[in-house]
C-alpha cells in the first residue's frame, strides 16, 4: 500500500512515517499544502493522511481541490481541531474519517486499516486467497493453518497482491506500494521478494507473467 501523508510538523510526519513504515506501507510524505495538493492529484497513493493546519494553502482547501479533481482515494484527516463543527466540516469537504492530536500511533494504524478495507470493498478483516490467509491486523500469515513468518517487504507485497485477487499487478505497482519517495529501490527487489514468498509459501501462490506482472493465485 502506498500512503501520502500531508503535514508539516517535522517530528508528528517522522512519527507517522515511520510507523506506518514499520506496518509494511510505502509514505510519501509533503511537508505544505500546495505541493501535497499537486501530489495527491499527480501520484497514485492508496490512502491520504491530511493534516489541516498547513503552510502555502489550508487543508480543508487541498481536500476540497483533489476532491473536485476526481481523486476518490480515502482521506483521514489529523487535526488539533476538535470541535464538532470543525469535524462536521472537515467531513463535509470529502473526507472519510477524522483523528484529533494528539493520538496514538496504534489507533492511527487502525483507521487506516479500516478505510483501506473499506475501499477495497472488504468488510472482512482477514484476505483469504485459497488456504493462504493474511491478518493485515495481526500480521500473521498462515497457509493450511500454519503460520509463516514474513520480513515487512514480503508482507507488504503480499497484502498488496491479495487486495487483487486475480488481478495482474505490474512491477512498478508494487515498487511503489512498498517503497515511498527517498527510499532507494534495487532494481531487482521486486523479483527478490517474489521469490522469498515463493519459498515461503509455496512456488505455485504467486504466478508470473512474463513482461506484464504478478497475480496471486485465488485457488
Amino acid at each position: 500500500m502506498r500512503l501520502l501523508l500531508i503535514e508539516d510538523d517535522p517530528m508528528i510526519g517522522k512519527s507517522i512515517r515511520e510507523g506506518l513504515h514499520r506496518e509494511g506501507y510505502g509514505v510519501d510524505w509533503v511537508r505544505d499544502g500546495w505541493a501535497g495538493e499537486q501530489s495527491a492529484k499527480s501520484e497514485s497513493h492508496d490512502l491520504l493522511i491530511l493534516d489541516l493546519g498547513l503552510p502555502r494553502k489550508d487543508g480543508l482547501a487541498v481536500l476540497s481541490a483533489i476532491r473536485a479533481a476526481g481523486k476518490i482515494m480515502p482521506v483521514l484527516i489529523i487535526t488539533a481541531k476538535s470541535e464538532v463543527d470543525d469535524r462536521v466540516m472537515g467531513l463535509d469537504a470529502g473526507a472519510d474519517d477524522y483523528l484529533v492530536k494528539p493520538f496514538n500511533m496504534s489507533e492511527l494504524s487502525a483507521r487506516v486499516r479500516a478505510l483501506l478495507r473499506r475501499s477495497f470493498g472488504r468488510a472482512d478483516t482477514i484476505l483469504v486467497a485459497g488456504d493462504l490467509e493474511l491478518n493485515p491486523q495481526t500480521r500473521e500469515v498462515r497457509v493450511k493453518g500454519n503460520q509463516i513468518v514474513l520480513s515487512q517487504r514480503e508482507l507488504a507485497l503480499l497484502d498488496h497482491l491479495m487486495r487483487r485477487p486475480g488481478a495482474i499487478v505490474s512491477k512498478s505497482n508494487l515498487e511503489e506500494s512498498i517503497y515511498g519517495w527517498g527510499e532507494e529501490v534495487e532494481s531487482n527487489a521486486v523479483e527478490v521478494h517474489i521469490s522469498n514468498l515463493r519459498k515461503k509459501l509455496g512456488a505455485g501462490r504467486i504466478v508470473t507473467l512474463r513482461g506484464v506482472g504478478y497475480r496471486i493465485d485465488v485457488k
